[in-house]
């Protein structure tokens, strides 16, 4: 059995070596196609279809994983790549006839709005805050028209090897620390490209929809001042920020997903971010 995945960076890229080591053969699109690793396939393809047609789609395709990345975060651009990109994988499968038992649409939970600190799930109405995040709800909602038995995986706040961006900042003593509380959701890399390997393979009847976060939904300054704990750094005062974080004021459920049998490996931030400090390279003080 086939599996491609369209959209092959560094999360397509992982899951991708997930679903080899389970016995797939994986074809992976890319602009650059020689960064991908073996033993995945590499083929050059431009999902929003500016640089020609994409390629042919294996006939045995079992299972697609649509993972795109935006190239800036400019509405237009995310318009290219969610919207476009699925509409264009999609109109592929039709033109070579291929009808893959699985499709699977790595979502955000940009598509969320503010929710006051309560909680959500999947019931939570959509409501995004931003252009680029509605554009995302766009392209889920073209893919279910299309494919209703698609599943979209919504993940928030994925970090892991490659994505240290709080670390770093705590490292050079520009990490912001929020004078008010700020809530985080968060998912590590490996547990996010396990979940859909998981939901694609492991789950006879998916649900049409998921979000992908950890078990804990978590104020960013005790992030901080745990990392700041184990690299033995200094955090600054904490300052008043201007509005609230990206991620909004909520907390994600993770209910769903658990209810699949899906297990993490890095169930809150801790263990995550501990895994990251010992295998990374990072430098403690």
């Amino acid at each position: 059995m086939s599996v491609l995945i369209a959209g092959c960076g560094d999360l397509g890229t992982e899951a991708g070596l997930r679903f080899a080591a389970a016995g797939f053969s994986v074809l992976g699109w890319r602009r650059s196609p020689e960064k991908i690793p073996a033993p995945l396939t590499g083929q050059a393809a431009d999902l929003t279809g500016r640089s020609g047609g994409l390629p042919r789609i294996p006939a045995d395709t079992d299972v697609v994983v649509i993972a795109v990345a935006a190239g800036s975060r400019s509405e237009e651009a995310y318009r290219a790549a969610y919207v476009e990109g699925t509409a264009n994988v999609l109109d592929a499968l039709e033109r070579d006839g291929v009808h893959p038992r699985r499709i699977l649409f790595v979502s955000s939970t940009a598509v969320y709005g503010d929710a006051g600190g309560n909680w959500v799930d999947e019931q939570t109405p959509a409501a995004p805050a931003s252009a680029t995040g509605a554009v995302i709800l766009e392209a889920e909602q073209l893919l279910h028209a299309r494919r209703p038995d698609a599943v979209v995986l919504r993940l928030s706040g994925i970090y892991g090897p490659g994505r240290t961006r709080l670390i770093d900042s705590v490292n050079a003593g520009t990490a912001v620390v929020p004078a008010s509380p700020q809530l985080t959701n968060r998912i590590h890399r490996d547990d996010a490209t396990a979940a859909i390997v998981h939901l694609t393979t492991a789950v006879a009847d998916p649900a049409p929809l998921y979000v992908g976060v950890d078990d804990e939904p978590v104020d960013l300054a005790e992030v901080l001042r745990f990392l700041a704990d184990e690299l033995g750094r200094e955090l600054p005062d904490p300052a008043e920020t201007a509005g609230s974080s990206r991620g909004g004021n909520r907390k994600l459920s993770n209910a769903r997903l658990r209810g699949t049998g899906f297990g993490f490996a890095y169930p809150t931030f801790r263990e995550g971010y501990r895994a990251v400090l010992s295998g990374a390279g990072v430098r403690h003080a």
